[in-house]
């Protein structure tokens, strides 16, 4: 589970991003990671984001 989000993680942001350094990169991880848990479509939540998944989930108790 790791290696495939690592793998989607470099896909989907940082080979898309002019990231000269090291320092850059850190900038960037809190923004990418809010995307990631908020709008990146999961294949294994049924293309839905973690965040929309379970605000699903938490209309239907």
């Amino acid at each position: 589970m790791a290696e495939a989000f690592v793998k989607t993680f470099k896909r989907d942001y940082v080979y898309l991003n002019d990231l000269p350094d090291a320092a850059t990169v850190m900038a960037r991880l809190p923004e990418w990671v809010e995307d990631y848990n908020r709008s990146h479509p999961h294949k294994g939540l049924k293309m839905k984001s973690p965040w929309e998944y379970r605000a699903e989930l938490a209309s239907n108790e």
